[in-house]
């Protein structure tokens, strides 16, 4: 699948930003059953259950491969589950707006998800002890209330700011032993080039393609089978050629592929097609409405030491203008997207202008970020600021090559965390830290109007002090 794809902190962190978990916990999502069950926590017209607790620490615990959680209890997960009760409460008091469209977007994106984390539609069903469509039904709820919270939250902060005073002033009152320290980070830029494969290469492509569409119509092999062979997708290999697809999110796919699996018939085997990442042929498993799943094969034509040395003799070229100057980076990159029919650009960069993101998002590079190619590049170049590199052979995370220029913009050395090198995430951390507090207040102020009750089992709860004072108790 992922060959396919384009590409606040509040009184403490575990509490007021509720882990994804437990949406799946209000689902129901757990391998093991709760026996018993009552309410343990009511917030005005909002109910939180008991189960709820006891179903997103047993998926805690097996997302995170062991049964002991530091930091993450049933108290701790209450109070997440108070905080969103009474932000949902004043969003619907505020009629805050959450559409139906948004909200079933997300459902889709979720059930896609999951189908894909266990392997496909029938292990995920099997897992979840519903179909498909019952799980989206499940998930309509807690996800319109976590979208309700979400508006809450950002309408009470939404207009606290901070000055460089204030971030001064926070970054003074920080332990020099609780400093951060920074790995050395680059920011990159690149140019990419795919050499295209000749026609006799494509042609093989296309005819092993066409064999196993042969042997899969004739029954003389399973299609999941010719994937595990032969397919050359690692998102969707090991779940036999699996791909959930919804015209929902159809922006997000290759048009020809896409397009292509919504005309088939159930049991249908495409004929061979092309997409931007190689062919395909691709069988439909099932369908319904908006939403299908489907297996597919991909084959990525291989390119030769020609192909390769034509891109590379371009792309020297390029960084000779760029050296010189006669040519801006921007420019060099507009015109390779367009003007080079005969070799591929990578779309990815027309999104980031050429920047290579950090897994976190960011433009800021650790080693920990890289390909082990541009990890070898910057060790063999030795690029500084300001410098470009020579174009070089690599092979991308779907096994194509490509040859690249990479522009260095900067470069940090390692160190202890510094206003003048770090203002901008101190200045965030500043902020995450008085919109807590912000948030704090707008608490301590609305809990004593709301009704609350917490189950008597709890009140041992450091961490519901702020709850208790206006709680009823039940139980013992």
């Amino acid at each position: 699948m992922l060959a396919l794809m384009r590409n606040a902190n509040v009184m403490n962190k575990s509490s007021i930003l509720l882990p994804i978990i437990l949406i799946l916990s209000s689902t129901g999502f757990a391998q093991q059953k709760v026996t018993a069950d009552k309410i343990v926590g009511i917030v005005g017209d909002k109910i939180i259950l008991k189960s709820e607790l006891a179903i997103a620490i047993q998926d805690m615990q097996r997302n995170s491969g062991t049964t002991e959680l530091k930091g993450v209890d049933e108290c701790s997960i209450l109070d997440g589950m108070l905080i969103q009760k009474a932000l949902v409460l004043q969003a619907e008091k505020d009629s805050l707006p959450v559409s139906d469209e948004e909200v079933e977007a997300e459902v889709d994106q979720r059930i896609r998800y999951f189908i894909n984390l266990y392997g496909g539609k029938d292990a995920f069903e099997q897992i979840a002890q519903r179909t498909v469509y019952q799980a989206k039904q499940d998930f309509i709820g807690p996800i319109r209330e976590q979208r309700l919270a979400q508006a809450m939250r950002q309408k009470i902060v939404s207009d606290v700011t901070i000055t460089p005073q204030e971030v001064k002033e926070y970054f003074e009152k920080i332990k020099k032993g609780n400093l951060r320290f920074y790995e050395s980070e680059m920011k990159l830029n690149q140019i990419v080039l795919y050499p295209k494969p000749s026609r006799d290469i494509e042609k093989l492509t296309i005819d092993e393609l066409n064999d196993y569409k042969r042997q899969a119509e004739s029954g003389q092999k399973k299609f999941e089978s010719l994937v595990q062979i032969y397919s050359q997708d690692p998102g969707s290999k090991d779940h036999g050629g699996e791909i959930q697809l919804s015209r929902a999110d159809s922006k997000m796919w290759d048009p020809v592929f896409f397009s292509t699996a919504f005309r088939l018939k159930e049991g249908q085997i495409s004929p061979v097609i092309k997409s931007k990442f190689g062919y395909h042929i691709i069988q439909m498993v099932s369908r319904n409405g908006d939403e299908a799943l489907v297996r597919h094969i991909l084959r990525i034509p291989p390119v030769t030491q020609p192909e390769i040395e034509g891109v590379t003799t371009v792309l020297d070229s390029v960084r000779n203008l760029l050296t010189a100057g006669t040519m801006g980076f921007g420019e060099a990159l507009a015109r390779l997207s367009n003007e080079t029919p005969q070799w591929i650009p990578d779309d990815n960069l027309k999104s980031t202008a050429g920047q290579i993101m950090g897994k976190d998002g960011t433009t800021f590079l650790t080693i920990a970020d890289m390909d082990k190619d541009l990890v070898l590049l910057l060790k063999n170049s030795n690029l500084k600021p300001g410098q470009y590199s020579k174009p070089t052979v690599f092979t991308d995370e779907r096994g194509k090559t490509g040859v690249r220029i990479v522009y260095m913009l900067s470069k940090s050395e390692p160190h202890i965390e510094n206003l003048k090198d770090d203002y901008n995430r101190v200045a965030q951390r500043a902020l995450d830290e008085k919109k807590s507090g912000v948030l704090e207040k707008w608490f301590a102020g609305k809990i004593p109007t709301m009704y609350v009750m917490i189950d008597g089992e709890y009140k041992g709860c450091s961490n519901l002090s702020k709850w208790q004072g206006v709680a009823s108790t039940a139980g013992n």
